[in-house]
């Protein structure tokens, strides 16, 4: 409880048959560098969706090795975008396509989900 009230996990909404609050149901995701990535906070009567945090993993991971970011509702497999830092002939190499935009800025650029990309074993 100590570790749950140090985080904010505890959730007033519901409590126990002594009254006593319930903690949610927290997520963090932290990388090797030790900065926090994501954090999901779900209501002590709802579970949590393992789809979503796999599909964040992956996401994740394609930001970090790949520097593409994801849409939302994106899947594996489906198209990427190219982060606006990629550049010149690195970001030609990936063959992004340029999204035409209302305002006609021309920075969001799609390119396909690669097949496979690093997966390091968490250390």
């Amino acid at each position: 409880r100590k570790v749950a009230h140090s985080l904010g996990m505890i959730n007033l909404d519901h409590v126990n048959a002594k009254g006593i609050p319930l903690p949610a149901r927290k997520v963090f995701i932290v990388d090797p560098k030790k900065i926090i990535k994501l954090t999901l906070c779900y209501p002590a009567a709802t579970g949590r969706n393992f789809d979503e945090i796999l599909r964040v993993l992956d996401s994740l991971q394609l930001t970090s090795y790949k520097k593409l970011a994801t849409p939302a509702n994106w899947k594996v497999g489906d198209d990427c975008v190219l982060l606006p830092n990629v550049q010149g002939k690195e970001a030609e190499a990936y063959k992004p396509q340029l999204v035409e935009l209302p305002s006609g800025k021309k920075y969001l650029r799609t390119v396909s989900c690669p097949e496979q990309w690093p997966k390091k074993a968490v250390e």
